[in-house]
């Protein structure tokens, strides 16, 4: 719940925050804006969120077996400084097409990109710790300070305190850093659920852990690049549409559906509370299935493909009663929402979810080769598809997103049973 909470006002400040800058930013800034976000999430989720439900799941198993964590960490660390360094270095090198083609000539845009990218890769790391120890009200505080700090920024300008767009930009960067405060207390708070080491042998030494013998460099680095080709991958869902219509039409447009696309960015924003505790509770379920045959494990997979169903229906009963308004409301008149268009995002964010919940069964079950291979064929199906001119391009992207996110759907579904069939019980 403290989770749940965290994430769910996040979501709102995150909404909010794309809401003030939509009115105080004339259409290319905001769009401009708009693609700084999305490059930059593309590059921290897919980098560092694999790193994150790589130390979550290790945690949750290792102090579910009784076995100490320190392994996984260990090699966890190590990945997750090897891709920030990466990162830097390779945007740097890169600096000319990222600041003038991608950022629009921004310079402090690209700016934001290469500082605030390194800082999230302590705050995932700091997440997945948080999660596998089940502490997740600080879980939950860190997210939260970070979309308040970067929603004060967009509110300080509304109300006259700093001006410019390069302030409510500004924002992007400070979320991360201020979430860092939290850091200290992930270190010297409370050691979370389950056993923290084993007891010593006769002689002194801590037997070693399945967990910490299976948790090399090589297979650590195996799960997650299997947990990076799932999160690019759904970045493409999420934001590839952005930057082809940008590409190919203009920033506006690529605003346009920046602002369609939230209709399904906030809600699974929020849904990243389920996600986050479920990976190390499925992993725990997992450890413990030869006691229940797996019951435990597949009702609670059961039961948030149910809840998620039961959201979206009231979500699109919504969009096709309020949706345009509730869009010009929140973007203001820049643009022109139509309600087909944010009927068919509805459709397809309640594939996302489900997609979402199958996936973390899969790594739970330490089966994340086979998940990402869904992932990638979708993706790259999504992205051939935009490219095209079926429809007119927002139109074309929102088509693609909910098809693309079926698909994937079906597949994964597909994979848990097969799976389910040969490994349970």
């Amino acid at each position: 719940m403290l989770l749940s909470l965290g994430i769910g006002l996040s979501g709102i400040l995150t909404y909010a925050y794309f809401a003030l800058a939509s009115h105080e930013l004339g259409r290319d800034a905001y769009g401009a804006l708009a693609v700084l976000w999305s490059v930059l999430f593309i590059s921290v989720v897919t980098l560092y969120r694999p790193v994150e439900q790589f130390v979550s799941r290790s945690v949750a198993t290792a102090r579910a077996e009784g076995h100490s964590d320190a392994a996984p960490i260990r090699v966890a660390a190590t990945i997750q400084l090897v891709l920030a360094v990466a990162f830097v270095m390779l945007a740097v090198t890169l600096r000319d097409p990222i600041e003038n083609d991608l950022l629009s000539g921004e310079t402090h845009l690209y700016w934001i990109l290469l500082l605030g990218a390194p800082a999230y890769a302590v705050s995932f790391f700091a997440r997945g710790y948080l999660a596998g120890t089940g502490r997740f009200g600080l879980y939950g505080s860190m997210l939260l300070l970070e979309s308040t700090s970067r929603f004060a920024m967009a509110a300080a300008v509304v109300v006259g305190v700093l001006s410019g767009g390069t302030a409510i930009s500004l924002g992007i960067l400070l979320a991360p850093l201020m979430s860092l405060t939290v850091v200290p207390l992930v270190a010297f708070g409370g050691k979370g659920q389950g056993p923290q080491t084993t007891s010593l042998d006769p002689i002194g030494e801590e037997p070693e852990s399945p967990v910490a013998v299976g948790t090399s460099l090589g297979r650590g680095g195996a799960f997650v690049g299997s947990a990076f080709l799932v999160m690019l991958s759904e970045q493409a869902l999420l934001n590839a549409g952005v930057l082809v219509v940008a590409a190919g039409v203009d920033v506006a447009a690529a605003g346009l559906l920046f602002n369609v696309m939230l209709v399904a960015r906030a809600p699974q924003v929020l849904f990243g509370s389920v996600t986050t505790s479920l990976l190390p509770s499925l992993s725990r379920h997992w450890v413990a299935r030869s006691q229940d045959r797996g019951a435990a494990f597949r009702g609670e997979v059961t039961g948030t493909i149910k809840a998620v169903a039961l959201f979206d229906a009231a979500l699109i009963v919504v969009v096709a009663v309020v949706g345009p308004d509730l869009m010009r409301l929140t973007f203001g008149a820049d643009h022109t929402y139509d309600r087909a268009g944010l009927v068919i995002v509805a459709v397809g964010l309640g594939f996302h979810l489900g997609a979402l919940t199958l996936t973390q069964a899969q790594l739970a079950r330490d089966r994340a080769p086979g998940a990402a291979v869904c992932w990638v064929v979708c993706a790259i199906g999504f992205v051939v598809f935009t490219a095209m001119t079926f429809f007119p391009a927002v139109r074309q992207a929102e088509v693609g997103y909910a098809t693309a996110a079926a698909a994937l759907s079906l597949l994964l579904y597909w994979q848990y049973r097969e799976a389910g069939s040969k490994s349970v019980g």
